[in-house]
């Protein structure tokens, strides 16, 4: 998994009736994109991150 600053951060929920949890990514911690990432989640809540098998990557569009 790699990611780069502005990408979204989304862990889906994992029961039934949980929404997903969505974030920018604000810092890439690891080498090469790879995680940790601090993430700025929705509620204003900052917090490093170490994406598991229910989190997925949105990458921002580069706008030309």
């Amino acid at each position: 998994m790699r990611a780069t600053v502005g990408d979204q951060l989304v862990q889906h929920g994992r029961v039934v009736g949980q929404h997903d949890k969505v974030g920018e990514i604000v810092e890439v911690l690891g080498q090469e994109g790879n995680p940790p990432y601090r993430v700025r989640f929705e509620d204003g809540h900052t917090g490093i991150c170490s994406p598991g098998p229910d989190t997925e990557i949105r990458h921002r569009e580069i706008q030309h």
